[in-house]
């Protein structure tokens, strides 16, 4: 036998205060005296009171519901989306609030409708186009909403990311530092900057300045997927770059790979050539060698984009770009180049 709910006016009766006193202490609408507030709140422990979800929101005119647009299409490393998606799920559930799946290829469109639909408090979006055809609706909105990427023009948004740029250009630094002059960039597949990705062409754009910085010679390639597909970039790079000591791997999908296809070109890591991945540490960790790596931080990420977008909803002032610094680990797949 299921057990009966209490009610809201037999906590009030149990605390000896107004139904409505109750609703505020709750609500946290009013300001109630702590006497009074605890009085209420020790009814509430007391009967095993539980609000109801639905009551909640329409008081709140809120659903205690934020959406997050994935994007579930070609070129994207699907166990890096899911630590973006966890972070999110798990920092919103801190906030009261349950998250809503949604698919970047729904485009405007999807988000029209979630909004229509009043299901959504708030939108956070990832896989942010450096020309996103999202981005002139979501600044009409009513919805508050935060970007997990940089567009072009980012003027009215609240944008949060890894700053890729530099990422690209820590990397360069670091093998720099080493001493290699030769240097070269395996990055996202085509179809990634063909969308014209934010971050993969920011990563792109700090790897070739940081080049040219330095005065080191090295160019930016495409990277896909499979195995015979990566052996074959790694090896045109060699042909193009002779001298090529250090590489760069933006490419979660292909680290792997790219191990593999330099040990069947015959070339050592890190004795002939020194391997630097942007990815995530346990990447990093299980490759052999494990590798020197620029973090990419998906669970900092995530409670950044939720906790700005919380902010928004209780009407706060947010910063409207949040950069976050790249970190460099070295580990055992980097060392000095000896000509």
């Amino acid at each position: 036998m299921s057990r009966r709910a209490v009610t809201i006016s037999e906590v009030a009766r149990h605390a000896g205060v107004a139904v409505s006193t109750v609703s505020y202490v709750l609500s946290g609408k009013r300001t109630i005296s702590a006497t009074t507030r605890q009085r209420v709140l020790d009814s509430v422990r007391v009967l095993g009171y539980h609000p109801n979800a639905g009551a909640r929101a329409l008081a709140s005119k809120r659903a205690n519901v934020i959406s997050l647009v994935l994007p579930l299409r070609a070129g994207m490393h699907l166990p890096v989306l899911m630590q973006f998606a966890t972070s999110v799920v798990t920092t919103a559930r801190r906030y009261d609030h349950d998250v809503l799946l949604m698919t970047a290829d729904e485009g405007p469109d999807g988000l029209r409708r979630v909004a229509a639909s009043a299901l959504v408090d708030g939108l956070v979006l990832m896989d942010v186009e450096v020309h996103d055809q999202r981005v002139p609706l979501l600044r009409e909105l009513a919805e508050p909403s935060v970007l997990i990427g940089f567009p072009a023009d980012s003027d009215g948004l609240t944008c949060v990311d890894l700053d890729f740029a530099g990422a690209g250009a820590l990397c360069v630094d670091h093998l720099a530092a080493l001493g290699h002059r030769e240097v070269a960039l395996l990055g996202a597949p085509a179809v990634v900057y063909d969308r014209g990705t934010g971050y993969a062409r920011r990563t792109r754009e700090g790897f070739v300045e940081a080049v040219r910085a330095h005065g080191l010679s090295g160019a930016p390639l495409p990277c896909e997927e499979t195995f015979d597909e990566v052996c074959g970039a790694v090896k045109e790079l060699f042909e193009v770059q002779p001298g090529l000591s250090g590489l760069v791997v933006h490419n979660e999908a292909a680290v792997g790979h790219v191990l593999g296809a330099l040990r069947v070109l015959g070339r050592r890591v890190p004795e002939d050539v020194s391997v630097v991945a942007i990815c995530p540490d346990d990447v990093a960790d299980r490759a052999s060698p494990p590798l020197t790596s620029v973090l990419i931080p998906a669970e900092d990420v995530g409670h950044q984009a939720v906790r700005l977008l919380m902010e928004k909803l209780d009407g706060r002032a947010v910063p409207d770009a949040t950069l976050l610094s790249p970190r460099l680990t070295v580990r055992g797949s980097t060392s000095d180049h000896i000509s």
